[in-house]
């Protein structure tokens, strides 16, 4: 089949009007109180691919291809997805997975990683018809990559980067008046950035946020912080603004926490990470590289953020705040050694983007791997992350407890 380039690019960009509500004139506000995804198909002929989307309403949509690698992003407006686990993990063709999830407030996204590049020259908004339910219908085929750069479109370019105060050097802050120390939790991944899979099927974004959300209820119950998360809800949140949030509330330490996947089903325990140029070992570099990867896999665009943002993710932490990042890594690990599975060798480093703030102490957790089904059922347990964040906390509270008794001579 011969895909006509000109014609890829019109049917784009009549997606693109149809996305603003040009046709089909509905309210965006509808559609986020009301609509929901209820289905997704796949089908293959020799062609092209076929994408369907069931949704319980129609609402307006936006449609383009990215690449490095190539992708095909539909965004729509905000939805409840309540797509059957199974079939939300259909794939075939040209499309080897796909991702969902909520892109910003008030964008849904769905995003499609394709095998080659690929065109859209079909998409269409179907109405009700016999039992089936409104239907967003996608045609994909593949193209030669000379064809894709001729047509190429892209995403739109990124919002401006409003200029935000910069906090001053922990060193030079002044004390809260009422002596609480800020930690800012960040729960990796979220939205459209799933992580990694369990092998119950749970993603990694959900266990992130749990996580997070008990630790925060610890140490505001001590009465000791002042505690922020990066995100309270199923959100995407790009590296660039986890550091931004981080560094905007002072913070005196920065915990991300994850839970990684890998090919062995028989390892689990606990990894504390730190910053580095260089990685201390290979499988920490190829974490680094994976989780350095979330912004691309939400399908962002990254050209043209603000030259304070660009260094913010590729200069190196000041010396000071690493020694105090490594300081409450290894405070961690004991406590974590007391209490649960740390992995030999239990604190490494690699360049991760996301402990880039030049002026907070930042440590990942890797809380355990959901590839271990042993490791993946703890994790799920609220009373299982009750005792590994308590852990967490008494490593906080030491690591303040040294600093302050410092300060003080």
């Amino acid at each position: 089949m011969q895909v006509n380039p000109k014609m890829c690019r019109a049917i784009l960009l009549k997606a693109v009007a149809l996305g603003l509500g040009l046709a089909l004139g509905l309210s965006p506000a509808r559609a986020q109180a009301e609509t929901a995804a209820t289905g997704v198909r796949i089908g293959v002929n020799a062609a092209a691919t076929r994408f369907v989307l069931d949704l319980t309403d129609q609402v307006p949509f936006k449609i383009y291809t990215m690449r490095e690698p190539y992708r095909v992003v539909v965004d729509l407006p905000e939805l409840a997805w309540k797509v059957d686990p199974t079939s939300a993990r259909e794939h075939g063709g040209v499309i080897e997975r796909f991702r969902f999830g909520l892109f910003k407030p008030g964008t849904f996204r769905v995003v499609l990683d394709v095998s080659k590049p690929v065109a859209v020259h079909s998409a269409v908004a179907l109405p009700p018809r016999n039992s089936h339910l409104y239907r967003l219908v996608l045609d994909i085929s593949p193209i030669s990559k000379s064809q894709f750069d001729r047509t190429y479109v892209g995403p739109p370019p990124p919002e401006p980067v409003a200029a935000r105060p910069v906090a001053p050097p922990a060193a030079d802050r002044a004390k809260r008046a009422d002596g609480k120390h800020i930690v800012v939790i960040d729960p990796g991944h979220g939205g459209v950035d799933p992580g990694a899979t369990g092998v119950s099927g749970i993603y990694e974004k959900e266990l992130t946020l749990a996580a997070a959300k008990e630790l925060k209820r610890q140490l505001e119950a001590s009465g000791r912080y002042q505690v922020a998360l990066t995100r309270d809800k199923d959100v995407f949140l790009p590296l660039h603004e986890r550091v931004q949030i981080a560094r905007n509330a002072r913070a005196e330490l920065f915990i991300s926490l994850h839970a990684d996947s890998i090919a062995s089903d028989s390892i689990l325990g606990s990894t504390v990470y730190t910053l580095s140029e260089k990685a201390s070992d290979a499988q920490a570099a190829a974490l680094a590289a994976d989780e350095n990867k979330s912004d691309v896999i939400a399908g962002a665009n990254l050209d043209g953020y603000s030259g304070e943002v660009a260094d913010i993710l590729i200069d190196l932490a000041q010396r000071e705040t690493k020694n105090d990042s490594a300081k409450y890594a290894h405070d961690l690990v004991e406590e974590l050694d007391k209490s649960g599975r740390v992995l030999e060798h239990g604190v490494r480093s690699a360049g991760f983007a996301v402990l880039k703030a030049p002026d907070v102490p930042s440590i990942l957790l890797e809380m355990g791997y959901l590839s271990n089904p042993r490791e993946e059922r703890e994790l799920r347990d609220p009373a299982y992350r009750v005792k590994l964040m308590t852990a967490v906390k008494r490593a906080i509270d030491a690591y303040f407890t040294q600093l302050d008794r410092m300060t003080k001579s």
